[in-house]
């Protein structure tokens, strides 16, 4: 039994050999865009980064400063802490080897 929209399972009877061509032909590609040259395909690109751009909420002057600030910290926290774990591998390797 099918529903009103049809079913997956049971295929449509009663097709004629027309429409079951017609429907497995591939989808025309290009459309809109296939139509346009290089340049003005370039040209909506630019216009549609410039549409993205404008939707950004940039930070503050002193959100960016914060910001900005607290990375360096963080940073240079990393870099401190892979400096003491590279010197411990260094010494037990130059203890196990050495």
């Amino acid at each position: 039994m099918t529903d009103a929209l049809g079913s997956i399972d049971m295929p449509e009877r009663g097709r004629s050999e027309d429409e079951t061509a017609e429907s497995q032909k591939k989808p025309r590609r290009g459309g809109k865009r296939g139509k346009k040259g290089p340049f003005a395909r370039l040209a909506l690109f630019y216009r549609q980064i410039v549409a993205e751009l404008r939707k950004v909420v940039w930070p503050t002057r002193s959100q960016l400063s914060s910001y900005t600030s607290v990375v360096i910290v963080f940073v240079a926290i990393i870099i401190g802490l892979v400096t003491v774990i590279d010197l411990g591998i260094n010494r037990v390797v130059g203890y196990v080897f050495g």
